[in-house]
Parts: C-alpha cells; structure tokens; sequence
C-alpha cells in the first residue's frame, strides 16, 4: 500500500516569449511539459475537431508563454492551469489584462517533497526540514561532495522556481544541491535509486503516475498559511528569490482549462464546450501513466479516449 498525503501542485514557469506568428487553424492549444497536462491537450483537440469540425494546432509551451500567447492571440488554450499556484498569471491575464478566462475542470492538484519508502525506513526522514540537517542531507550524497541532492523539478516549471524559494525557506539550500533537469530523466533515476536500495528525495505532485509505480512517502511540513506564502514572480524583479518566502506546505490546487477571451466571439460553441470541460484526477493519474510509463503516442491515445470515453466527452457539449 502506498503511503500518501494530501499537498498542492503547479507546473511550471519561466516568462518565454510568446509566438509572434498567427497559426492558420482555427485554434491553437498548448501543450504542458508535465504528462497529465499533455494528454488533455490531444483529448481537447481530438474532441473539438470530431464534435465541432475544426481545425486545431498544438503547441508546446510552458505556463507563462501559454498566458502571454492567449493574451497576444496567438494562442488560444491553456489545457491545465494549477490554481492558486499560478495566481501571479491569472491576476494579471485573468483580473487585470481580462484577455484570459479560466474554468474549473474539477480535479484537483497537489505537490510537496517525496521520499521512497525504503529512503524513510534507512534514514528516518519523515520531514521537510530535516533536510536542513547536515547529519541528515549526508545520507542524500552520491557523489561525495558533502552535500545531498535534491530533484526540485524541470526548467521553465513555475514550481522549480517555487521549490527554490522553499529550500530557502526551510534552509536546505545550504545543506542540499538542488537539482533543475527534465522529469524524464529524474524519475529514471528515481527508479534506478528504488531498484538499488539508495536514498533519494524529490519533487512530487499529484496527479501524476509515480503514485502508482513507486511506494511514496510525503514528508510533513507546516500547513499552508497564505501569509507565510509570499512568492514574487521568479525573474520580474531582481532579488526576486531573497524578496520570497514560503516555509509552510504549498496550497490544494483546483485544475482548470484555460482559453484566450477573444475565443468567446471567435469560436463560441469551441468556448462552451470548453467551459464545460470535467475531468477526475484518476482520470489524468492514468492518462499520465499511458503516456509516461507505457509510452503510448499521445495522439492515438487521445482518439482511442474520446471514443472509449464518448458519453464523458458528449456531456461536454451542450
């Protein structure tokens, strides 16, 4: 039995520079570099272009290019948005700007700091800030430096900046390398360090397929208070890592699909069916699982979906 514990999610950052160039479909999605996020962009557009006859345009992109395109129109969905995690994004695009509209896909979402089971058995770790310890971080050195290592996430994820802040925070940017390479290459890792019987700790959120292949332990921290959560957007302002703070456990996250306003006059019946949208977080466990453990093409995965999942997809079509 897996040993679990309820905590919040993100995805992922870094403000890129959107596309200048208008695509000639009808509507562009993008697509997450976190797999959930990937297959419910080719479920939306296998569902759109069967239901509705357009023509849809994927696009890789992370968070923020993905709310600077939508607002620039150059593209138009945003598959998965963790919310409040992205809040930075939607107060600007969503509250401010008004050129993005958010709605909620019901899952809902969560991250934290894992460890395998056999690692919390060998050292005893069972939280966060234990990783502070230089005692402690020692157990997480491979290579001899002195210090552990720690997976913090992928490049151009919101929440590897986030984690950066949290190391901070809780001090073990001191005691702890913290690792920024891509997920696939970490969680090969992750299960050659399981296979072996060695230590390892790591960035985690929910949903997501490592639940399923690997006997996790969340390690404890303070619940979240949205006055200790202070996290000014990575890179806008320097000194933006001294000037944030987040030593308490990140907030519960509800998922949503996101789509540029000018949509709504664009392609109304592509806006309510969007708007209608529900999914459930076993759901996107599984979707993640077929694209990331049994490498399933994304694009024949979605289709197969839609079709073995018509009457969920029809409900989303008003």
């Amino acid at each position: 039995m897996k040993t679990r514990k309820s905590f919040a999610a993100i995805s992922v950052v870094s403000a890129v520079t959107a596309a200048s160039t208008v695509s000639a479909a009808d509507m562009v999605i993008g697509v997450p570099n976190w797999p959930s996020g990937e297959a419910t962009a080719h479920i939306l557009k296998v569902a759109l272009e069967s239901r509705l006859d357009l023509d849809v345009e994927l696009q890789d992109s992370t968070n923020a290019a993905m709310f600077a395109a939508m607002d620039a129109g150059t593209l138009h969905v945003h598959p998965e948005v963790w919310l409040p995690s992205l809040d930075y994004l939607r107060r600007e695009y969503v509250d401010g700007r008004k050129t993005v509209q958010v709605k909620s896909s019901g899952p809902k979402g969560a991250q934290g700091m894992c460890v395998t089971k056999g690692t919390a058995e060998r050292t005893g770790i069972t939280d966060i800030k234990q990783l502070s310890d230089p005692e402690m971080a020692q157990k997480f050195d491979s290579n001899g430096d002195g210090k552990g290592e720690v997976w913090i996430g992928a490049e151009g994820w919101t929440s590897t900046s986030i984690e950066q802040v949290r190391a901070r925070s809780y001090g073990y940017h001191k005691t702890m390398s913290l690792r920024i390479m891509d997920e696939a290459d970490a969680l090969a890792e992750l299960g050659a360090a399981a296979g072996q019987n060695e230590n390892v700790v790591f960035y985690c959120y929910q949903p997501h397929y490592m639940f399923e292949v690997h006997d996790l332990v969340v390690l404890s921290e303070p619940a979240h208070v949205s006055s200790k959560w202070i996290i000014v957007p990575p890179n806008s302002i320097p000194g933006w890592l001294e000037k944030s703070t987040a030593g308490v456990a990140w907030d519960t996250d509800d998922l949503h699909v996101s789509y540029a306003t000018s949509l709504e006059s664009a392609q109304p019946d592509a806006v309510a069916m969007l708007s209608n949208v529900k999914l459930e977080t076993e759901m996107l466990s599984e979707m993640s699982f077929a694209l990331a453990v049994e490498k399933k093409d994304p694009e024949a995965f979605a289709k197969q979906w839609v079709e073995d999942n018509s009457a969920v997809v029809d409900s989303w079509f008003p």
